[in-house]
């Protein structure tokens, strides 16, 4: 069955969504007959993406102006975030389904790249800290089934090596989605419910500018929203998505054994450690 918070006529708010996965799934949503809107803070971007979420739901037979909404949204300001609630609940009277999505990368190393840690900490980890803080008590206090989406990463969760920025900003995500699906289900009479998106490797506008052909292993943000909303009919919590090249079984082996580090006190990220290369390589090939 849908997840309720995702019926036609219902709301749904998507940061980041003039582009990427954000986009995809507002598109898909629109199919379904939700009215939609967009925040994000490449106005032109979201322009464009507006038309294209509008003709998605034209498609549906959807023909009100109050359809698509886009509301240029700067998520690492609090005070923006705020706005945005504000204008959908004026325009559209409630918020069934808020996807926390908007993501930069870039960051900087453990000891450099300052401003580079405030840009991406400031949007993908303080951007979803905003968009809880201005949205989950609206959520809440409506009394109606809701759904809460925050985008994390991979690398929030094993750490590879080379943007510690980014990886602090996910797996805060991941951490933060963790809490807030215990606190909704200790909240009495509370419907809305929590998920964390993980995607795999995706072919968005963040790989795009170093890859601007589609690599064969790549899913495209389609397939990402399309895995999400069929993890949202079966309740899943974790939306753990493969790609072209990484299976689901392999996820589970890396995420494993970076868990292994700590239990077993290894080197921190011994993955990338030459003296566990070859334990790592076993392990993941099933040969433990």
């Amino acid at each position: 069955m849908p997840h309720p918070a995702l019926s036609p006529n219902r709301v749904a708010v998507i940061t980041g969504g003039a582009s990427g996965i954000g986009l995809a799934t507002a598109i898909r949503l629109a199919e379904r007959g939700l009215h939609v809107c967009i925040a994000d803070r490449d106005e032109a971007a979201l322009e464009t993406a507006a038309e294209t979420v509008a003709n998605a739901a034209h498609g549906a037979g959807m023909t009100g102006s109050r359809d698509v909404l886009a509301i240029p949204t700067d998520v690492s300001s609090l005070e923006s975030v705020e706005s945005l609630r504000d204008a959908v609940l004026e325009r559209l009277g409630e918020v069934a389904f808020l996807m926390n999505n908007a993501g930069v990368g870039g960051g900087g190393s453990s000891w450099g790249g300052l401003e580079g840690w405030r840009k991406v900490l400031g949007v993908n980890l303080w951007g979803v800290i905003h968009g809880l803080q201005v949205f989950t008590q609206v959520m809440i206090d409506q009394g109606t089934p809701c759904a809460i989406v925050n985008t994390g990463s991979k690398q929030g969760i094993t750490n590879p090596p080379g943007d510690a920025a980014y990886n602090v900003s996910k797996a805060g995500v991941k951490s933060l989605t963790e809490s807030l699906a215990h606190e909704l289900r200790n909240v009495e009479g509370c419907r809305v419910s929590a998920h964390l998106l993980v995607p795999g490797f995706t072919h968005t506008g963040m790989i795009r500018r170093f890859v601007e052909e589609r690599p064969p292993s790549a899913w495209v943000p389609e397939q990402v929203a399309d895995h999400l909303l069929a993890a949202l009919e079966r309740g899943d919590f974790y939306v753990l998505c493969p790609d072209n090249e990484v299976t689901a079984e392999m996820d589970r082996r890396r995420i494993a054994w970076a868990a292994g580090d700590l239990i077993e006190n290894r080197p921190a990220l011994s993955r990338w450690h030459p003296a566990y290369q070859e334990a790592f390589e076993a392990f993941v090939g099933g040969r433990d």
